[in-house]
């Protein structure tokens, strides 16, 4: 049962990356330009009159702004003055799926590929759309056609393979992002999604190095990986130290499961236990907190290490008070006592004329601290 919770919470991870979901605004659509619009053949309606063409054009430019629903209300009424005009159904189509309304975006993009079946760009919304809907055979044989036509069109395989994962697929789904990768080694999201796929399959030996590699790009949920795999030895050597920068750098992109892993790894450091492995002993967590500190200096080559002090304190006294609070953020949350009474200090007292008293990003921080147990909230 555990297992197949972990397969479901993935795939979402999967989904996510890939197309957005309907609570949230879903990623840009590919763009359907203008020049995808063939001239009628015989037999088929004449151009657009002037009046539905500028509809057009403004809501193309109206989407290429993010404005979907002003650029829905213009690329209707562009329909409304003609409704043949198939490139005003595709656009809609793409502006229905940036306002998050699947359902309307396939029917129109449906309905503009019953008119003009060779709009790839507007078949390839189409295959987006129904991923986000889940209707994995639909996307699949609309994938496919996209490929046919442009075997190269790297959008359309990498959303390939999060269809064939659905569809049980493990083998075609890693085939799907080892070949983006192979034409651009840049796609970290697409790097990210094979070590998603690679640890479903239980292949931690493959799935680790791509996480780390998109960890090192900058990926936020690939680093929240990295830091599990070196937690756990799983396709690496076990190093508590290493986990902890990971999680650190995800955690403050945003990433709530990082927060979450440095919470309860703190818990156990202070002796409470926490959720972390039973294996995992009190002084083994200290220790990694310690060695992680210690790594923060690297970041400071201008500045000589010392063993008793913050890397925010000798900051502050050079007068580098952002960094020195962002530094201290951190090495207090790293469970560094001098770096959270100084932090207290400057909390209560502010520095003159650089930094005010009760500042917010202080505050936040000490909240969460008091949230853990960690210390009293602030005052």
């Amino acid at each position: 049962m555990m297992a197949r919770t972990v397969s479901r919470a993935l795939l979402l991870l999967l989904v996510l990356a890939s197309v957005g979901c309907a609570t949230a605004a879903p990623p840009a659509p590919p763009a359907i330009p203008s020049a995808e619009i063939r001239p009628p053949r015989p037999g088929e309606p004449a151009p657009a009159p002037a009046a539905a063409r500028a509809q057009l054009e403004r809501g193309q430019a109206l989407i290429a702004r993010g404005e979907m629903a002003a650029a829905a209300t213009a690329l209707r009424e562009a329909l409304r003055l003609q409704p043949e005009l198939v490139a005003a159904r595709a656009a809609l189509g793409q502006a229905l799926y940036g306002l998050g309304d699947l359902d309307g975006a396939v029917e129109e993009l449906r309905a503009a590929l019953w008119r003009q079946p060779d709009a790839v760009d507007a078949r390839l919304t189409l295959a987006t759309a129904l991923v986000a809907r889940q209707e994995w055979p639909a996307a699949r044989e609309e994938l496919e056609r996209v490929l046919s036509a442009q075997p190269d069109r790297l959008q359309a395989r990498y959303v390939l393979g999060v269809v064939r994962y659905a569809q049980g697929d493990v083998g075609g789904a890693i085939d799907a992002y080892r070949r983006v990768l192979a034409a651009d080694p840049q796609q970290q999201d697409a790097r990210y999604n094979l070590g998603l796929v690679l640890k479903l399959a239980r292949r931690e030996a493959e799935a680790t190095p791509e996480f780390v590699v998109a960890a090192q790009a900058g990926h936020a949920r690939a680093q929240y990986f990295a830091g599990t795999a070196y937690a756990a030895g799983l396709g690496v050597e076990r190093n508590l130290a290493t986990a902890i920068a990971w999680w650190f750098q995800a955690a403050e992109q945003g990433v709530p499961q990082a927060e979450d892993a440095l919470a309860q790894l703190r818990q156990v450091a202070v002796g409470r236990g926490g959720r972390a492995p039973a294996a995992l002993s009190r002084q083994a967590a200290e220790q990694a907190f310690t060695e992680y500190r210690a790594t923060l200096w690297k970041d400071f080559p201008d500045l000589a290490a010392t063993a008793d002090e913050p890397i925010g304190a000798v900051l502050l006294r050079q007068g580098r008070v952002p960094e020195a609070v962002t530094m201290l953020i951190r090495e207090a949350a790293a469970l560094s006592q001098p770096a959270q009474q100084l932090l207290e200090t400057l909390y209560a007292q502010g520095v003159d004329g650089r930094l005010p008293a009760h500042d917010a990003r202080i505050l936040a921080y000490l909240k969460g601290a008091a949230a853990e147990g960690l210390r009293p909230p602030p005052r």
